[in-house]
This record gives structure tokens, C-alpha cells and sequence, in this order.
């Protein structure tokens, strides 16, 4: 049987490889191909073809698993494995020319709804700042040779990410989210890209994040991540809009964070 670790270094390899692909179509300009849920939720060719060289790779390393992506669909498997893939998640800063994107694969087993898969490996891959970010689970997570971990405490109030949804009808209910957490914040940040997110909060350059409205390719690998690095993290029933709630936070700070989102 393979084997955490194996799987991690095969999404390492092959995110790796993908962020490459990626950073050069960025250079050479970019197509927008369509609008996804909303005008304003972009995706540009690149999506697609990084998308495609990564199910590619992985058909061919591992023929047997499912696979589950955002630009091409689902496909199911014989070995129990899936691999859920966000080709660039960042799409609307890559557009535009913003550093914050990112290549997300992880491998899960089980379930394909984030509340009850149990994730494996995973790795991030921010190709603007030449940064891997990869998790095996029992087995830590890590930034190249540096073991990750969540912080502990935050004396001078949490630095939290969110992120707002593409849909204007949602935004009144997200604001009013925002302005409950506001007493537990030193300030907030909104990156534009969720696997980043929650990398950071594994790295401890935040000190959580939480948002609606996310799929499951958005959180795979980064909530194994923040797992590994020793933080809680959840996946909350959806609203009346059908958007799910992810919380993820070091321990203490999750408990209140995920009391003041959700009651």
C-alpha cells in the first residue's frame, strides 16, 4: 500500500512542475476563457491547462485513483483515493497580475465532501514565492526543511484571513460575520486565494481564517496542512445560500473564533 509520504512527494513533484506551467503563462499574458459562478469568478486558460497536465501526471502515476478538479470534473476511482486539485486557486489575482495564487493537490480517502474525507498528503504550491507547502498525515507539516506549527496565543489580537464571496447577495451577511469577529482581531487580511490562507496559518503568519462559500479543491490540502501543523480546523453546514463555513485556528483561538461566527 503506498504509503502518506509517497503520495506527498508525487503532489510536491507534480505541483511543483504545474506552478512552473503556471507562472510562465503568467508571463506571457492571459486569456480569460469565462466567467464561473458570478462574472466577476473568472477562469482563464491556464486554469485549464495546468489542470490538465496535472490530471495527466497523476493518470499516469496512479491510474487506478479518482481525481476531483475544479476546471475539468470528477472521475472515480478503484483504489479508494482521490485526488482534489485546484489548478491555480487565486484565479481573479492571477488575472491580474497579483503574486498571491496557487497550485493546491492533495490525496483523500473516503468521502468526497470535506466534512467527512480523511486527507492524506497534500502540498501547496506558490509559485511566485518559490514556496512549497506539503503535509502527509501523522507526519508534520512543512515549509522545505522547517517543521510548521500554528500559534498559540496572539496578546495583541489574532491577525485573521477571510474572503469575501462573488455573489452581491451574500456580501451583507458576510459583513456582518466579519464585524463579530472584529473583537478578536489585531486586523484582517483578505489574500484572494484560500490554500494560501490557510498555508499561512500553519506557518503562523496568521493566526487564523475563516470564510463561506468555499469548494472542496479550495481547502484540501491546506486543511491538512493546518491539521499537521497542530491547529482545529472545521467544515460547517451551509447557509441558506448553500455556502459552507470553514474555520480553521490554532486550538484556544479556534474555539472562540468558531463560537463568535457561528453562536
Amino acid at each position: 500500500m503506498t504509503s502518506p509520504l509517497e503520495l506527498q512527494d508525487l503532489a510536491v513533484e507534480i505541483a511543483t512542475e504545474a506552478g512552473e506551467l503556471a507562472r510562465r503563462r503568467r508571463t506571457e499574458g492571459v486569456a480569460i476563457a469565462a466567467s464561473k459562478s458570478t462574472l466577476a469568478d473568472i477562469v482563464t486558460e491556464a486554469d485549464r491547462e495546468v489542470e490538465a497536465l496535472i490530471r495527466s501526471r497523476l493518470a499516469v502515476a496512479r491510474p487506478d485513483d479518482g481525481f476531483l478538479g475544479e476546471e475539468s470534473g470528477d472521475a472515480e476511482g478503484t483504489s479508494g483515493i482521490t485526488w482534489v486539485v485546484d489548478p491555480i486557486d487565486g484565479t481573479v489575482n492571477y488575472a491580474f497580475g497579483m503574486p498571491s495564487y496557487a497550485v493546491s493537490i492533495a490525496a483523500v480517502t473516503g468521502s468526497r465532501n470535506p466534512g467527512e474525507w480523511r486527507a492524506l498528503a497534500g502540498a501547496v504550491r506558490a509559485p511566485s514565492f518559490g514556496e512549497t507547502f506539503r503535509a502527509a498525515t501523522g507526519e508534520g507539516a512543512w515549509l522545505d526543511d522547517r517543521r510548521l506549527s500554528v500559534t498559540t496565543d496572539a496578546p495583541a489580537g489574532a491577525l485573521i484571513g477571510t474572503g469575501l464571496g462573488y455573489d452581491p447577495r451574500t456580501h451583507a451577511g458576510d459583513l456582518e460575520t466579519l464585524s463579530r469577529v472584529m473583537p478578536l482581531a489585531r486586523d484582517i487580511r483578505r489574500i484572494g486565494a484560500a490554500s494560501l490562507d490557510l498555508a499561512f496559518v500553519a506557518a503562523g503568519r496568521l493566526d487564523a481564517y475563516f470564510e463561506r462559500g468555499l469548494q472542496p479543491w479550495d481547502i484540501a490540502a491546506g486543511r491538512l496542512l493546518v491539521d499537521e501543523a497542530g491547529g482545529r480546523s472545521g467544515w460547517f453546514e451551509p447557509d441558506e445560500f448553500g455556502r459552507s463555513m470553514a474555520i480553521v485556528a490554532g486550538p484556544e483561538l479556534y474555539e472562540r473564533l468558531r463560537e463568535r461566527i457561528l453562536g
